[in-house]
């Protein structure tokens, strides 16, 4: 599932929350220092005058342009950017002051004079560190990991043009060749990665959100190639597309300097993704409340069934191939995983996952694994995936989503199988609410993953939680 580009000023939002804030702040200074805690003035000053700077700053942003390339500019072009802005909006507010025959007009003049020095400062460390932080970005884990492909005439000037035009929140992690093989060389100092004869394993195997694709001449390598990334379900620019490698999914948008045809499972609007996302901080942070409340009563519990850490903790693969720690309560001994092959004959599952009726592993079974005890209580009800809530408020995870899975099941994945990763992993998903032990073929839980996927939607989403709170309370399908 591909997120859209935004353009124009949504595509900084968050520097024109920021700013307002900044403002908001050096009123608040300004008047703290001239006039003290009087409950007068504070009213005064913040009786409408508040709303009145949020209308004017967005207007300025949208009349001035204000954050058109804005990570672009230097310090001094910041700096003036910055001063300009402020004066806009200062000089907004004394205009609707004097229209309006405000009784502000008797504001002190000091008082209005220091808002602007603080405004102007405010505006503009903040400005710079938040485009600092966005650099940083991008060679760290938030940044979107983008492969190149190119022929080895085009790939020269593609790396330079992407290279100088990429101020998006996008890494650019190495480039493929798919008329020679040159891998191990660089190109501007961007690493070769692969060849087109094992480019497919390259990007099974890594953490790779999209690819961008040079696309000038036709052939039968690169349409093979560009097949295998429609079935990984891997995000597609393509200079210059043919629509057969479309994935029913496409938008024209600006690429790092390219007009292209992007092409995803889905493709979902930003404002979509932010209540998604909002939506999952909210369930994050009171999942994490309820997960502390439970501890006090499970922990202790857990300890004298099973002396050891409360808490299990696993590498997972989440989205696009990103590798992170799931936790979970712990319903299992301790030597769960070095038992885990010799019990892999009595597998239901057929495919990569592993699920047994009767798993001695469990904490309180008997030796033949019957189902009593505390670990079938805990799994019975999903209490062990409550501190997953701590995933969903870092950004591991959503609450709704693909069950993420470990390393030793991905790196088995097929290519069609790769695809169920566009999604940030979920608390909980379609497979889950419908009836995850009652189903033994991995391939109906792609099938049920991808169905998901293609037709994601807030409303899809809240249908999700509301069969996921009927099953944990019947206690169905779940071990």
């Amino acid at each position: 599932m591909y997120k859209r580009n935004v353009n124009g000023w949504m595509k900084h939002i968050d520097f024109l929350v920021l700013d307002i804030i900044m403002l908001e702040i050096a009123l608040l200074l300004a008047n703290w220092l001239r006039n003290g805690l009087q409950k007068e003035s504070w009213i005064q000053v913040f009786q409408g005058n508040s709303l009145l700077m949020i209308l004017i700053a967005c207007c300025a942003t949208f009349l001035l342009g204000t954050y058109n390339g804005i990570l672009r500019r230097g310090y001094w072009k910041e700096f003036q950017a910055s001063v300009l802005y402020v004066s806009i909006v200062a000089a907004g507010i004394l205009l609707y002051w004097y229209l309006s025959r405000s009784e502000m007009l008797e504001y002190s003049r000091l008082a209005f004079t220091t808002f602007l020095l603080l405004a102007n400062v405010f505006v503009y460390v903040e400005r710079i560190l938040l485009k600092n932080h966005l650099t940083k970005r991008k060679k760290e884990n938030a940044a979107r990991r983008m492969l190149l492909i190119a022929t080895k005439d085009d790939a020269e000037d593609l790396v330079r043009t992407v290279t100088e035009n990429n101020f998006a929140d996008l890494y650019i992690m190495g480039i493929i060749i798919v008329d020679q093989d040159m891998t191990g060389q660089q190109i501007h100092t961007l690493p070769i990665v692969a060849s087109a004869a094992d480019a497919a394993d390259y990007i099974r195997q890594n953490w790779v959100d999209e690819v961008f694709v040079d696309f000038v001449q036709p052939n039968d390598t690169l349409e093979g190639l560009l097949e295998q990334c429609k079935i990984m379900g891997i995000t597609l620019h393509v200079k210059l597309m043919k629509q057969q490698h479309a994935m029913g999914n496409e938008t024209l948008e600006k690429v790092a300097g390219y007009s292209v045809l992007s092409s995803s499972i889905n493709i979902v609007t930003p404002r979509e993704m932010f209540f998604k996302r909002a939506m999952d901080i909210c369930a994050g942070l009171v999942g994490c409340l309820v997960t502390g409340i439970i501890f006090i009563f499970l922990a202790p519990a857990i300890y004298i069934t099973s002396p050891g850490p409360i808490f299990f903790a696993q590498t997972r693969v989440g989205k696009n191939g990103r590798k992170f720690k799931i936790y979970k309560f712990r319903s299992m001994y301790i030597d769960a995983e070095e038992r885990k092959k010799e019990l892999m004959k009595n597998n239901k599952m057929s495919g990569l996952m592993f699920k047994m009726d009767a798993d001695p592993r469990i904490l309180g079974s008997g030796p033949d694994g019957t189902r009593h005890g505390l670990g079938w209580f805990i799994r019975t009800f999903s209490i062990d995936e409550f501190p997953q809530f701590f995933n969903i408020l870092k950004g591991d995870m959503s609450l709704i989503g693909t069950r993420p899975p470990t390393v030793d099941e991905w790196e088995a994945y097929e290519l069609h199988h790769r695809a169920r990763l566009a999604v940030r992993p979920g608390l909980t998903g379609m497979w889950q609410v419908s009836g995850r032990s009652n189903i033994t073929d991995f391939e109906e839980v792609v099938k049920l993953d991808m169905e998901y996927i293609r037709n994601w939607s807030l409303a899809l989403d809240f249908r999700i939680i509301l069969k996921t709170i009927v099953v944990v309370l019947k206690g169905v399908g779940s071990e």
